[in-house]
């Protein structure tokens, strides 16, 4: 990098110094704010208001926001906000579960390929080209499909197909602790394959996966909520992001833009929230390489 008022290179310090100035540390406080509303909100209301997913209310369907409802009722007269909360305890749900899965998959694969290497590496490698190849969401599609739509198949569907990122991570950081000393220490010490894997090399990639899976988690609920929009997910009746996004299509025709707006910006904020944080996490991780999450 050159100083463009002298034309001389900035020193590492100086480099270091702007860098730390410019540091999206200014993430962290609105995102843990704004997810820990989230999450208190998720765990207290269903506990507090007991909300019937077919409970039908004509005379109030169709109410514009106003005190009693702040977001508004839907066609059938269901309270907005309520079905809002109901539907992100449902999505943050199937993004950890799912986010989990996949980071376990892709973990498994990754830590054999990069351990065993020679042919095996060489085939799951190709596996996951192969897997890379094919859109997630069509994948997902077809996955839904042949187990029948419902929670538990979203769930695997998200899970068997966003397993490949974790694999890279884990292939790439196994393979560079490899040929470090403390790895040529256990095998003189006669240590197996399978004990310095487990003992001496998962470990120490411990911290990637975990951030691998929290980034995961934003994505997996963006993909709930696409196979729900499109029928894929949980009935229509429950509430869920993608069926109220899907119900509230027929009503922007006839002014009812109240009913997605909610899931909408719900869902858009949860999401951003959980990026800002896993942003901050991956700074910490590696300092030399801000984050490219950006709000």
């Amino acid at each position: 990098m050159v100083d463009q008022r002298t034309w001389r290179p900035v020193p590492r310090s100086r480099l270091a110094a702007a860098s730390t100035h410019l540091s999206p540390r200014w993430r962290l406080i609105p995102s843990a704010v704004v997810l820990g509303v989230v999450v208190l909100a998720v765990l207290v209301v269903p506990l507090v208001v007991d909300l019937d997913q077919q409970l039908v209310d004509l005379g109030s369907a169709n109410r514009p926001p106003d005190a009693a409802h702040p977001f508004g009722t839907d066609e059938l007269g269901r309270d907005v906000l309520l079905r809002c909360v109901y539907a992100l305890r449902v999505s943050l749900t199937v993004g950890l579960v799912a986010a989990v899965v996949s980071s376990a998959v892709g973990t498994a694969v990754g830590a054999l390929a990069g351990s065993v290497g020679g042919w095996v590496d060489r085939l799951l490698m190709r596996l996951v080209d192969a897997v890379a190849s094919v859109p997630h969401l069509l994948l997902g599609i077809v996955i839904v499909a042949i187990l029948r739509p419902s929670l538990t198949a979203v769930v695997i569907s998200i899970g068997l197909t966003h397993w490949l990122t974790s694999a890279r991570i884990v292939r790439s950081e196994v393979l560079s602790l490899r040929g470090r000393p403390f790895v040529d220490a256990a095998i003189v010490g006669g240590s197996s394959r399978t004990r310095i894997l487990v003992r001496h090399l998962l470990p120490n990639v411990t911290p990637q996966v975990l951030l691998s899976t929290t980034l995961m988690i934003p994505h997996a609920v963006w993909h709930e909520t696409a196979l729900s929009f499109l029928g894929l997910g949980l009935p229509p009746h429950e509430a869920s992001i993608g069926n109220m996004i899907n119900d509230a299509q027929r009503s922007l025709l006839t002014g009812g833009w109240w009913m997605s707006l909610a899931p909408g910006l719900a869902l858009i904020v949860v999401t951003l929230a959980i990026s800002g944080l896993s942003g901050v996490w991956r700074d910490r991780l590696n300092p030399r390489r801000r984050s490219e999450l950006t709000w």
